[in-house]
C-alpha cells in the first residue's frame, strides 16, 4: 500500500487549505451561538468543487476517487473551523450523491447529480426514526403501492440538512409485516404534498449544520421515484454507509492537525513558573500523544479508503476507522483544552467548540459500539 500523494494531489490539498482559510472561517463564534448555517460558505465550496468531488465528470462532478476526496476533506478540516458546514457537506455527498451514483437510473442521475454536484440542490437521506436508531431497519415508516404511486406514512428524526434540503431519499417499508426485505428508497423533492419539516432540532455541537424531524402523512410518490428497485433499501443504505464511514471523518484528521499545531505554539509561548509550559513533561507527553493519535488515525482511514479505491470490500476497515478516528479526535480536543487551561474552556479561544463538535462523531454513521459489534461479528463473534 502506498499512501503517498501525487504532485497533483498535494497541489489540490494546498489549494483547498488556502481556499478554506481565506473564505470559510469568518464569525464562527456568532454562527455557532446562533445555529446559523452559512449559505455563502456552502456556495463558495460548491464553486470550488468540494460537493462535486466524488461525482463522475459526465454528471457535472470532479470525478475524484475516494482517496483524493478524503485528501480534500482532510484539507478542508484543517483550513475551515466550521465543522458543521463540513458535516453538512459530508451528509450531502455520502447519503445522497453516492446512492444516486450507485443505484439511480440514468434519468435520475441526469436529473439530480449535476444539481447536487454544483450545490444548487442540497441532499439528504432519512432513515432514522424515534424508535429506531442503531436498529435502523426496524423502521415503522410504511409505503403502500396504489396504482402508479406509493403512499408513505411515517416520521423521521435526526435528519441532517433537513431544513434546507431540496431532494430527499426517504426509506420506508413496503412489506406490511415489517420484514427488512421490503425496505425501499423513495426520491422526494422539497414541497412534495404530505411531506413536512415537523420540528427543528437543537444540538450540543455541529450547531451550524441544520437538523430536523420529518413527517410524512399520506405522502404520494410516483413509481418512477423509487431509487433502485423495490426492496433495495438495505443495499442502498449499507453501500452509502461504507463510503460514509470511511470518508466522513477525514475532516477530523485536518482538525486534529490544526489543534496539534495550535497546542505546540501555545506550549512554546505560554510561560509558567519561569519557563514555557511545553518544557513540563506532562505537557510534552500530551503533545506527543496528539501526534501519535493523528498519525494512527491517518493510517487507518487511508487504508480503508485505499481498499475501497481498489474495488475491495472495506467493511472491517471502515468500522475500525470510524471507531478509532472519532474517539481519537475527542481525546485530542480534551488534551487541547487541558493544555490551554482556563483559556481552553473559554468560548473566545474556539477550542471548546471543537470538543462539542467532535463528540457527535461517536454517534452518527453508526455508534462506536455498533462499529465494534461489526468488527467482532467479522471475527465470528455474534
Amino acid at each position: 500500500m502506498d499512501f503517498s500523494w501525487t504532485d497533483e494531489q498535494l497541489a489540490f490539498r494546498k489549494s483547498v487549505i488556502r481556499f478554506a482559510k481565506q473564505e470559510l472561517t469568518h464569525d464562527m463564534i456568532e454562527h455557532d451561538r446562533d445555529e446559523q448555517f452559512s449559505w455563502d460558505a456552502w456556495k463558495k465550496c460548491a464553486q470550488f468543487g468540494i460537493q462535486g468531488l466524488p461525482v463522475p465528470v459526465e454528471y457535472g462532478g470532479g470525478g475524484a476517487d475516494i482517496l483524493t476526496t478524503a485528501c480534500g476533506l482532510e484539507a478542508l478540516g484543517y483550513g475551515c473551523r466550521d465543522n458543521g458546514l463540513i458535516f453538512s457537506i459530508n451528509a450531502h455527498m455520502w447519503t445522497t450523491e453516492i446512492p444516486f451514483m450507485m443505484f439511480g437510473t440514468e434519468e435520475q442521475k441526469k436529473r439530480y447529480l449535476p444539481k447536487l454536484a454544483s450545490g444548487e440542490f442540497v441532499g439528504i437521506h432519512a432513515i432514522t426514526e424515534p424508535t429506531s436508531g442503531s436498529d435502523a431497519f426496524s423502521m415503522k415508516a410504511r409505503a403502500v403501492r396504489k396504482g402508479d404511486r406509493y403512499v408513505i406514512n411515517g416520521s423521521k428524526t435526526f435528519i441532517t440538512n433537513a431544513p434546507i434540503a431540496d431532494v430527499m431519499i426517504i426509506f420506508a417499508n413496503v412489506d406490511p409485516t415489517g420484514n427488512q426485505a421490503g425496505i425501499t428508497g423513495f426520491i422526494l423533492e422539497k414541497g412534495a404534498p404530505g411531506f413536512t419539516i415537523s420540528k427543528k432540532l437543537h444540538k450540543m455541537g455541529l450547531r451550524t449544520s441544520p437538523m430536523a424531524e420529518l413527517a410524512l402523512v399520506d405522502c404520494e410518490v410516483p413509481v418512477e421515484n423509487v431509487l433502485g428497485k423495490e426492496g433495495s433499501g438495505v443495499s442502498i443504505f449499507t453501500t452509502s454507509m461504507e463510503w460514509e464511514r470511511i470518508a466522513i471523518l477525514a475532516g477530523h484528521l485536518g482538525a486534529m492537525q490544526r489543534l496539534l499545531e495550535i497546542c505546540v505554539k501555545y506550549a512554546t509561548e505560554r510561560k509558567q513558573f519561569g519557563q514555557a509550559i511545553g518544557k513540563f513533561p506532562a505537557i510534552g507527553e500530551k503533545i506527543a500523544e496528539m501526534d501519535i493519535r493523528l498519525e494512527t488515525a491517518r493510517l487507518v482511514l487511508y487504508k480503508a479508503a485505499w481498499l475501497k479505491s481498489q474495488g475491495k470490500h472495506a467493511l472491517r476497515e471502515a468500522a475500525i476507522s470510524k471507531a478509532y478516528v472519532s474517539e481519537a479526535c475527542i481525546q485530542t480536543c480534551l488534551d487541547a483544552i487541558q493544555i490551554h487551561g482556563g483559556y481552553g474552556y473559554m468560548t473566545e479561544f474556539e477550542i471548546e467548540r471543537e470538543l462539542r463538535d467532535a463528540i457527535s462523531g461517536k454517534i452518527y454513521s453508526g455508534t462506536t459500539e455498533i462499529q465494534k459489534s461489526i468488527i467482532a461479528r467479522l471475527h465470528g463473534i455474534e
